[in-house]
């Protein structure tokens, strides 16, 4: 990234064409890199989870495509611009929630997306971005940590689009918005005594949504406790994924010749249980070689939100950076079995394109947040 030049008796180091066309372009070199690694070889598990399908393979690379544009976009906005338009941004996103509970397109037993005619999206994706960028827009001008009162109303901006996405039904994402929601409360300072307080409430609250709960999403937590009391049922899925993932042993079958994955008795093979594919074609190592990207591109995000010199700035950045974290996490343990199935994909690898592009997107705002840090202002 840089170059020496010698002048008389000095040297001096400046920015080579590549790096200058990236700090042009308000981009960070590394973590691109970091991006780009593991899209790449997400793409090449997903031609072999998907059977060799190279229509598949063409859309995820369009998915891929809208979510660089949207990235490099979004890094180009000043943040000042970025903090003034969340308000109405999480307003919008809300509005959509409300369209699409009561006239959304029904797929796959869920209400969850708008058809447009020409394309279909989910508007709880925009939920993932305009919560955190609310709730750092919240705290932005007030005192840390935040009160009981700023907590309630904090509390109130991340419950009711997490209720109404809920409500689709689509646990998974609304877990998502909520976690990226409450990531900004905590990094915002919150005392630990409040967190174990809200984590009983939570517990108390999850009691009582039992009996709200659709018996399919019932069945998921009630077999994660144990999947072989409905092996061809609930149980399924994490037992395939299981079977999958100890038969790859430390080094893999091979690419495509994963019997689980190729025979199709993994169930979702390309979307939310692609980490199982991994497993058994690439072994142990493989395995280890993704999480140790996902690692570099976590680690790279945080550096970049904690270089930042603004409150909105720093709480933003940080929950985008972890959440992305908070994504791997959920989607390695479901298909492990240690944790229930909830539906959240594996970011940059599984098949899907609002997921896709609105982690791009995030991106394009961290970086935004980091190349302006020495303009912001109030």
């Amino acid at each position: 990234m840089y170059e020496e030049v010698t002048s008389g008796s000095r040297t001096r180091r400046t920015l080579t064409g590549t790096a200058r066309m990236l700090a042009a372009l308000k981009l960070d070199g590394a973590l691109l890199i970091g991006l780009a690694l593991v899209a790449v070889y997400g793409l090449v598990v997903l031609y072999s989870a998907s059977g060799q399908s190279l229509p598949t393979i063409i859309r995820a690379g369009a998915h891929l495509g809208m979510g660089a544009v949207a990235m490099l976009l979004l890094a180009q906005v000043n943040p000042n611009f970025l903090r003034r338009s969340s308000p109405w941004l999480y307003l919008l996103g809300v509005v959509l929630l409300l369209v699409v509970d009561g006239i959304g397109y029904i797929g796959k037993g869920a209400q969850r997306w708008l058809d447009l005619g020409v394309l279909r999206f989910q508007p709880s994706e925009v939920m993932k971005l305009a919560v955190p960028m609310m709730c750092a827009w919240f705290l932005h001008d007030r005192a840390l940590p935040p009160t009981v009162s700023s907590l309630a109303i904090l509390a109130a901006l991340i419950l009711v689009p997490v209720g109404l996405v809920a409500l689709q039904p689509d646990l998974g994402t609304a877990a998502l918005i909520a976690i990226a929601g409450s990531l900004v409360i905590v990094m915002a300072g919150l005392k630990v005594r409040i967190m174990a307080g809200l984590a009983a409430l939570g517990a108390i609250a999850g009691w009582f949504g039992w009996a709200f709960m659709h018996d399919y999403q019932k069945k998921r937590v009630l077999t994660f406790f144990d999947p072989n009391t409905d092996r061809l049922g609930a149980g399924y899925h994490i037992i395939q994924s299981q079977i999958a993932i100890g038969s790859g042993g430390v080094f893999g079958k091979g690419w495509m010749h994963g019997s689980q994955a190729q025979l199709q008795f993994l169930p979702e093979r390309s979307t939310d249980f692609i980490f199982a594919v991994i497993g058994e074609e690439f072994g142990l190592l493989g395995l280890a070689l993704l999480l140790l990207l996902y690692a570099f591109v976590v680690a790279r995000a945080l550096y970049l939100a904690m270089q930042t010199q603004d409150t909105f700035a720093r709480l933003l950045g940080g929950s985008l950076a972890l959440t992305f974290f908070v994504y791997v996490f959920i989607n390695a343990g479901m298909v492990s079995g240690l944790l229930p199935v909830v539906g959240v994909p594996l970011p940059l690898v599984s098949y899907g394109g609002s997921s896709m592009v609105t982690l791009l997107a995030g991106f394009g705002i961290l970086m935004s947040l980091y190349s302006h840090r020495k303009l912001m202002g109030s």
